[in-house]
């Protein structure tokens, strides 16, 4: 998606439920377990719920209820698609964290952690909000 085509702050607003908009672009924080894609439904892709962008597969995604403790409850992937996703340091509510968010559309998504148990090493933490599911 170009930038002639991203949606205004005003239009998302009105597409996105209260919540939806809180997460992706106030850098919110879903209700663990309270969203459809805390398991793997189905083969398929990820997109970004704001611009469509793909973002994961569900090859990468892990069982979100065997994840470290704290990070259970959301959906879990050990990679994202290269270069569908950026991050940078997230230092917010006394913690130091890494946000990874949308590349297209800059949207929020969640954080990655350390995670020697999956096969990158890596622990995608993804708000379930922030997705949709394209099934193969």
């Amino acid at each position: 998606m170009n930038d002639s085509k991203m949606p205004t702050e005003e239009e998302l607003k009105k597409r996105l439920k209260p919540e939806e908009y809180q997460v992706l672009r106030e850098k919110g924080t879903e209700v663990p377990f309270s969203d459809e894609y805390v398991q793997k439904q189905a083969d398929g892709i990820y997109h970004c719920k704001v611009c469509g962008a793909p973002l994961f597969t569900s090859n990468d995604q892990e069982d979100a209820t065997k994840s470290p403790t704290g990070l259970q409850g959301w959906p879990s992937f050990n990679d994202a698609i290269p270069g569908t996703t950026t991050t940078k340091l997230d230092s917010s509510h006394g913690m130091t964290r890494t946000e990874i968010t949308c590349a297209t559309c800059g949207s929020h998504l969640g954080h990655i952690f350390d995670d020697p148990s999956t096969k990158t090493g890596r622990h995608f933490c993804i708000n379930s909000i922030c997705l949709n599911l394209e099934k193969e």
